[in-house]
């Protein structure tokens, strides 16, 4: 376990090289000057010139890239020019927001998404059943910006329910912070509920058919019983696969969410600094979401082991 963990942490470092490689080459090759373009075009020919200085940008191509790695290195993501601080401080300033969304959405997604795929799956080809097949291709096919758009037109415009943008504070009370993250959350959360709950009922309709499951029935032990601890544990595993991916991508910025209702996250921070041309910003976002993929993926395959012993590691292949 010891010399898997450590040989998937060694090969998180060419996936993030990739990624690196790919960011600096899409932000360097672009037509015209980024420095012209983050100074617009009201820019005189000196500024121009002074900032391209100063962001390395006059340098060969393979330099820049050297200074770029080296400095990923050391844990210098650079300085935004608009926003005028280290990119780390605003990671810092805005990750925690993201997570505090993610986390409540994705609690909303197991709440409610895990136990309608368990009755989906005991009920199967009742009405219930038919509905939640309904249901939850309509929760996946649904447009996050226009569902949340919906939320803010009916919630806070017509009944005036909710805010409609913005984060609340706690100094300002807990009424006001949790009636700014309930819409914001429903919005995130639907698309994962719903893949929750198809993924759940899939496995659970799988396990339930197994003979160690018609055993424990034929013991006499109550059907919740039965399907909590016989058959749930053992359908857990591929729920853990939808799980990490989920969690990458709310985490990673939610970034629709986030623009819609004005959350101040990492993924409104995407969109202002593409806005705003500052490409020191994006380029370096996209490496800390890259960044938290393969963190929360590498959890993911560890937690495998966890609910099932039974599955074997290997450091080469990352396991079978």
């Amino acid at each position: 376990m010891g010399k898997y963990i450590v040989g998937r942490i060694l090969n998180m470092i060419p996936t993030l090289l990739i990624v690196a490689i790919i960011v600096f080459l899409i932000t360097r090759l672009l037509p015209g000057n980024p420095a012209a373009v983050m100074l617009g075009p009201q820019a005189s020919a000196a500024d121009i010139k002074a900032l391209t200085e100063e962001l390395g940008l006059n340098q060969p191509l393979y330099i820049q890239f050297v200074d770029y790695i080296g400095n990923l290195l050391q844990g210098d993501l650079g300085n935004s020019l608009t926003y005028n601080k280290p990119v780390i401080d605003l990671i810092m300033e805005r990750f925690p927001n993201t997570v505090i969304l993610a986390v409540c959405a994705l609690i909303i997604s197991i709440v409610i998404g895990v136990p309608a795929g368990i009755i989906a799956a005991r009920k199967q080809n009742s009405i219930f059943d038919y509905l939640f097949t309904t249901f939850s291709l309509i929760g996946v096919s649904m447009p996050i910006f226009w569902l949340g758009i919906m939320l803010v037109l009916f919630f806070s415009v017509n009944l005036g329910w909710f805010p409609a943008t913005g984060m609340g504070s706690m100094e300002a009370g807990a009424g006001d912070f949790f009636s700014h993250l309930i819409l914001p959350s429903i919005a995130l959360a639907t698309i994962p509920t719903a893949q929750f709950a198809r993924i759940t009922r899939s496995s659970m309709l799988e396990v339930i058919s197994q003979d160690y499951v018609k055993t424990a029935r034929s013991k006499g032990l109550s059907e919740f019983i039965v399907i909590c601890k016989h058959a749930f544990k053992n359908a857990l595993t591929p729920l853990l696969t939808v799980l990490g991916l989920q969690v990458s991508s709310m985490l990673g910025g939610a970034v629709l969410t986030e623009t819609i209702f004005s959350w101040p996250g990492i993924g409104l921070l995407i969109i202002d600094a593409i806005g705003k041309r500052d490409f020191v910003v994006v380029q370096n976002m996209v490496i800390f979401i890259a960044l938290i993929y393969v963190v929360v993926n590498l959890v993911v395959d560890i937690l495998y082991k966890v609910v099932n012993p039974r599955i074997k590691y290997s450091s080469n292949k990352g396991g079978s």
